[in-house]
């Protein structure tokens, strides 16, 4: 019976070991795609919070100037299109 308890203790450690060494292979493999992931994400061309919103008020200015402008043109165009008045 000595020798039983003595193959299922091997056999204990051994299954213990090899779930560790699993356990390690997976928190390496993970941290290895951690590190490509921000490496892969750092290397594209995002901007921040600030400068998005910074060009948004830009390109909201531009369309409200652009629209006064094509008021003023329009109304211009709709002054050239009218007869003289006769003196």
């Amino acid at each position: 019976m000595q020798s039983d308890n003595r193959i299922f203790d091997d056999l204990a450690k051994l299954v213990n070991g090899a779930a560790g060494t699993i356990a390690g292979m997976g928190r390496e493999a993970e941290s290895t795609a951690r590190a490509r992931a921000r490496d892969w994400i750092g290397g594209l061309d995002f901007v921040s919070r600030d400068e998005f919103e910074t060009v948004k008020a830009i390109a909201i200015a531009a369309r409200e100037e652009a629209d006064a402008l094509r008021a003023r043109l329009d109304a211009l165009e709709a002054k050239a299109a009218d007869p003289l008045p006769t003196a």
